[in-house]
């Protein structure tokens, strides 16, 4: 009889948190819904460069944006967006969006090699944009990480671009047609930080051979790289993720502004005797860090390289004054040269897609055990 007692008021205890349960999950649908509070999806520099070059089936022109309809490029008219003095006080930046806006038409890009933040709306094909909104509705709130903004009108997506003072990381949130926005440095935002440079881009082919150039072995690399840091709870900042052209001072800023954990070059060789071939790491012998730092990095690359490739390990090399990223990086920094281009066997290896494979393999074992 006790037990069936103590069996029934078991039953009824866990009825009562069951609907307690319900009602509390139910009332914060219905509080979320009511104030309409929605996290907008938002993308980094590399996926956007990544998925405009899948749409069009191609890589980017040298040097240039994309040219598809409805992504603004520098040679379209701007028109700039004014802010309002009120709200300076606010820990957001707040931009109003239109009563026609819905949330999952918004998206938020971080241009972080450009310092600049940009905030898409998809819209009708055949509709005029938000132009007329904007030249009478400013943005508000803390700009601090702000200089100024301007807006462009595509074929199907409204643009809303906004210069910023450094690279930053941010927290955003929809709530009654407002884009509320929060700056972050990326220390603020994340623990672990790494910068992958992939070597050359544009005009600047690297080394070549009859078939393959320098810039697309680099490129290939870091593509197959970032699938693996992808699953990982690394942020990872690409100096480039397209055939963009770069200087060596936007690459290194990249690192030193980001504070990141380490930059890793990735690099091709070449020379004149066509028998050279092997692997081979370049550090910073002039920047010491204790502990873990440029010549520490390089070694771990070119061990964890050398391994995944079964190839053959060249020794560390002094950077020389050509050498701009790992030179004037303010954090631990080495180039990995991943193998001679000019060497016959070696350019047939660096045109094999599980070659390439390999070498992002040992590029990655070497980021997770200089974590650990």
């Amino acid at each position: 009889m006790v037990i069936e007692m103590q069996q029934n008021q078991l039953i009824k205890r866990t009825a009562v948190y069951t609907a307690l349960f319900a009602v509390c999950a139910l009332a914060a649908v219905f509080y979320y819904s009511a104030n309409k509070i929605i996290v907008v999806a938002d993308v980094a520099q590399d996926e956007v460069a990544q998925s405009r070059q899948e749409e069009s089936g191609q890589n980017l022109p040298d040097g240039q944006s994309s040219g598809q309809e409805g992504v603004p490029d520098s040679g379209q008219d701007q028109n700039s967006i004014f802010f309002e003095q009120n709200g300076q006080e606010m820990n957001y930046f707040c931009i109003p969006l239109h009563t026609d806006v819905k949330a999952e038409n918004v998206t938020i890009e971080n241009h972080y090699m450009d310092k600049e933040l940009w905030v898409s709306i998809r819209q009708d094909a055949d509709g005029a944009g938000y132009g007329d909104f904007y030249r009478t509705q400013g943005v508000y709130g803390n700009r601090s990480a702000v200089i100024d903004g301007c807006f462009e009108n595509g074929t199907d997506t409204f643009w809303l671009k906004f210069r910023l003072t450094d690279i930053y990381e941010y927290h955003s949130i929809f709530e009654d047609n407002k884009l509320y926005i929060e700056f972050m440095t990326p220390r603020e935002a994340y623990n672990k930080i790494v910068v992958i440079d992939p070597a050359y881009g544009g005009e600047v082919t690297g080394a070549v051979s009859e078939e393959l150039q320098g810039k697309d072995i680099t490129l290939e690399i870091a593509r197959a790289l970032k699938k693996k840091l992808d699953e990982t709870d690394i942020k990872v900042y690409y100096t480039r993720m397209d055939d963009g052209a770069l200087s060596e001072e936007e690459r290194v800023d990249l690192a030193n502004a980001a504070k990141a954990d380490m930059l890793i070059r990735i690099e091709i060789n070449e020379n004149e005797d066509s028998k050279i071939y092997g692997t081979e790491a370049v550090y910073n012998s002039k920047f010491f860090i204790p502990g873990f730092g440029s010549v520490e990095l390089a070694d771990l690359l070119e061990r964890e390289v050398v391994t995944a490739i079964s190839g053959k390990a060249n020794g560390l090399v002094d950077a020389a004054q050509e050498d701009t990223v790992i030179n004037e990086a303010t954090v631990p920094a080495a180039a990995i040269r991943v193998g001679y281009i000019s060497n016959g066997q070696e350019a047939i290896l660096l045109g094999r897609e599980d070659y390439i494979e390999k070498i992002a393999e040992g590029i990655y074992q070497a980021i997770l055990k200089a974590y650990e």
